[in-house]
């Protein structure tokens, strides 16, 4: 479905060449000061167009607000904000439409939704939406005070040399993934459920709400499959739970033990690439060779750490309220 979260419930809507795109947030506590340029930094760290290696496509992308906001402050009712499609070209994929790409959702909408779907540009499947949840998290991240969220992008390419994974891409006229870090700083002992709402599976089925992901872990995720039990294991220092090591990630039992949360994701190669590929054409029901035209990421990896920041602090703060860890804003 398109919400997420039981208390900080945000819900997001739109497609890539619709009117726009927006998300309508129920949950979040009243009083909150929240003003247009409390979203620039994070949306500017979205957008594509700024480095090499992302899509040519600009949005403005300032938020308009429609609802639950008043005065600056949020009034307690579901806030919804809007943000506009200006810059569309949607010629680029009615000339594709009979040939879906490889890797991406166009084959998996059209047998889902019997060709009603909206097709330009990925529609409600593109990394457009990712505006949403950055929206989302501008808003999470201001009611976290105290708990600092952080992404980095740890490879391209398979380089950590990052110039040099894109130079790959670049030289390849294709695309290439990368490996994104996540670090939460400041967390409480106590968050999250043991089995299924445990801290991982919660913020796991946000992250893979992130198109492209393919994989994460936790800590030292799959080296601890080669790793002795000694060694693996964090010895506690002291009341706090705080440990010496952190190869567990901050989480054990599927609750936080006081330590930084780490977790890292791994990022496909953009789907949509200039390199000739084969697929089907569900029209002349023949496998023909196409090249994808049009504005797209040679690295989406490099557009996801902001959006990975704003996913963990929509589950943290959801974590925090069942918790009642959060206190009313105003007080």
């Amino acid at each position: 479905m398109n919400s997420f979260g039981r208390i900080f419930r945000v819900h997001i809507f739109g497609e890539s060449h619709g009117d726009c795109v927006g998300l309508t947030i129920d949950g979040c506590p009243a009083g909150l000061h929240l003003e247009v340029e409390d979203f620039l930094i994070d949306i500017e760290r979205r957008k594509g167009g700024l480095q090499k290696g992302t899509t040519p496509r600009k949005e403005d992308d300032l938020p308009i607000f429609k609802s639950g906001i008043f005065n600056g402050y949020t009034t307690g009712a579901p806030i919804t904000i809007i943000f506009e499609n200006k810059n569309t070209r949607s010629d680029d994929y009615a000339k594709q439409r009979s040939v879906p790409r490889p890797g991406h959702a166009d084959f998996t909408a059209h047998a889902r939704y019997g060709g009603f779907e909206d097709y330009r540009g990925g529609g409600h499947f593109s990394g457009r939406l990712t505006v949403c949840l950055v929206a989302a998290g501008v808003i999470a991240k201001k009611l976290l005070a105290g708990i600092r969220i952080e992404s980095t992008i740890l490879e391209i390419g398979g380089e950590t040399d990052l110039e040099k994974g894109l130079q790959k891409a670049i030289d390849e006229k294709d695309s290439v993934g990368g490996i994104v870090e996540c670090i939460a700083k400041g967390l409480p002992v106590g968050l999250g459920e043991h089995f299924f709402d445990s801290v991982e599976s919660v913020i796991s089925h946000a992250v893979f709400a992130i198109p492209a992901v393919r994989a994460i872990e936790f800590g030292t995720g799959f080296a601890a499959a080669r790793m002795f039990g000694v060694a693996h294991n964090d010895p506690i220092e002291d009341e706090t739970g705080k440990t010496r090591t952190n190869h567990a990630g901050g989480v054990v039992g599927g609750i936080t033990n006081g330590n930084d949360l780490v977790f890292r994701i791994a990022i496909k190669p953009t789907s949509s690439t200039p390199k000739e590929q084969q697929t089907w054409n569900w029209d002349t029901h023949e496998i023909e060779t196409f090249s994808v035209k049009g504005r797209h990421d040679l690295c989406i990896a490099l557009r996801v750490p902001v959006v990975l920041e704003a996913v963990t602090a929509i589950v943290l703060v959801d974590l925090m309220m069942l918790a009642q860890k959060i206190k009313p804003v105003w007080q």
